[in-house]
């Protein structure tokens, strides 16, 4: 959460039923073939400016104006020379460390910060921004729309709820990593080509491009089953180094004159880069949620409940998906007002409302219930209403919502868990806590030929992170390095 709790916009796109009127025939940009589609130019452009605010009030914009400027810059080069030269592209930074770039419908590319910074030359950004472009020039949102996968826009099932709580997705998220198109194998094969081609274009050596998926496979590997959000439904990234390469080479052989790798440069523009998650936007540390910059703590539930933090919400989940525990911002001047809307906007029953105080703060306390539609059976609306327990807490001109939700049936083995964080809520005060700095990332050189191992340590970091700083920097830790050579460090 950052220093503004936006509320929280649908997560799941309803489609409008106007889309189904104005199917027909038009000719691909990319392929010069003609397909079938059931989505215009016109309604492209209004899906992306429906899901700008949405990606911008979840996650929110990094914070670094020549960041901003660059890949726009970059990108709007780019897309002159791309497939669909008139459409009006977007290119934003978002402040996530999730490895990812992503494009929807109408011309709207992301790069996460925590993308831009495993980057190692800006041959490679190109390479990966020609890719995005690629997936809107060859239409392949309007592809999926046609085949009735369109649904499939969302966010990427990290924490994913159990159907039981979809009735609150403007409150808990049905997912916690970015959004972005699941795009069909052969849409990100024709996007690798179009991505050498259009950074070929503009003169870059794309083979830069295929030795990022070597990272990408290593982040892979390091997290597990925890798949980065850009390989979620990517190709396999080895077999994507081999496609790619050679398609670099072929291309080059075409425009020999593209050679542009600019590696010094790039790095040099991600020094004092924010590097991982920052703690000012709020942190989690031993059952506890810390946030800075506006000076609040809870007690949060035990390390087996999944976590997450975005700038609208912070968000907890049992590994079963059977309890939430959200706190958000309500947008309402006064408790009941807040608790009302509450209630309206999510069609809550009361079961009972109390004022008290939280720490000497002004609450409100709601229990109510999401009880299954009249057509029901007894036995079902017994199992599937939903409990809901809420307080409402007036705290530093704001009104803070913490809100737990479980089935009836369990809600009983979750209620304590929910006080604990709901009366726990107080003001930080720790000047540790309150003065917790995000890590950034540092560029050194070495002065010598040495191996990166040796580079890491002579710049005193962490021997524990040996093996994610290899990965940042996209080398091995045995690789010799000529004198000069420029490598990324991280420090506070």
């Amino acid at each position: 959460m950052k220093s503004l709790f936006l509320r929280s916009w649908v997560l799941i796109l309803l489609i409008s039923g106007s889309f189904l009127f104005l199917s027909g025939c038009s000719r691909n940009p990319v392929t010069g073939k003609k397909e079938l589609t059931l989505m215009s130019e016109s309604q492209e452009k209004s899906l992306g400016l429906e899901y700008d605010p949405q990606i911008q009030a979840e996650y929110g914009m990094y914070p670094d104006s020549s960041w901003q400027r660059y890949l726009r810059e970059k990108g709007e080069a780019m897309a002159k020379i791309s497939h669909r030269p008139k459409l009006p592209f977007q290119f934003r930074v978002i402040d996530s460390d999730v490895v990812n770039a992503f494009a929807v419908p109408g011309g709207y590319i992301y790069f996460t910060r925590g993308i831009l910074a495993h980057f190692n030359s800006e041959a490679q950004l190109m390479g990966v921004l020609g890719h995005e472009i690629g997936h809107v020039t060859a239409r392949h949102a309007n592809e999926q729309y046609t085949k009735q996968t369109l649904a499939q826009i969302g966010l990427i099932a990290g924490m994913a709820l159990s159907p039981k709580f979809r009735q609150f997705s403007d409150l808990a998220s049905t997912g916690v990593q970015l959004m972005f198109l699941k795009f069909s194998r052969d849409n990100e094969s024709q996007s690798d080509q179009l991505g050498v081609d259009y950074a070929t274009k503009v003169g870059y050596d794309a083979a830069p491009m295929a030795e990022f998926f070597k990272t990408l496979g290593r982040i892979s590997d390091a997290h597990g089953a925890r798949i980065p959000s850009f390989l979620s439904t990517h190709p396999d990234p080895g077999d994507r180094y081999n496609k790619v390469k050679a398609m670099a080479a072929a291309k080059q052989k075409e425009l020999p004159q593209a050679t542009r790798i600019d590696r010094d440069g790039y790095l040099k523009r991600l020094e004092g880069m924010i590097y991982g998650k920052d703690p000012r936007q709020g942190f989690k540390e031993a059952e506890v949620f810390y946030h800075p910059e506006l000076k609040f703590q809870f007690p949060t539930p035990a390390e087996s409940w999944a976590y997450e933090n975005t700038p609208s919400k912070v968000q907890f989940s049992t590994k079963d998906q059977k309890a939430i525990l959200v706190l958000s911002l309500a947008q309402e001047k006064d408790l009941q007002s807040a608790s009302s809307a509450f209630l309206s906007s999510h069609k809550l029953s009361s079961v009972t409302q109390e004022r008290t105080t939280v720490n000497g703060f002004q609450a409100l306390y709601c229990l109510s219930d999401l009880i299954p539609e009249q057509s029901a059976s007894p036995e079902d609306k017994a199992n599937n209403t939903m409990r809901v327990s809420s307080m409402f807490i007036q705290y530093n001109g704001m009104i803070y919502n913490l809100t737990g939700v479980a089935a009836l049936p369990d809600f009983s083995g979750y209620e304590a868990v929910f006080q604990k964080s709901m009366r726990g809520f107080k003001s930080l005060t720790d000047p540790a806590k309150l003065g917790a700095k995000p890590e950034k990332i540092s560029i050194q050189k070495i002065s010598k030929s040495m191996n990166l191992r040796d580079a890491l340590t002579a710049f005193k970091q962490d021997t524990k992170r040996f093996d994610e700083l290899a990965v940042l920097n996209g080398m091995e830790l045995n690789e010799v390095l000529p004198a000069g050579t420029m490598i990324k460090t991280v420090s506070k």
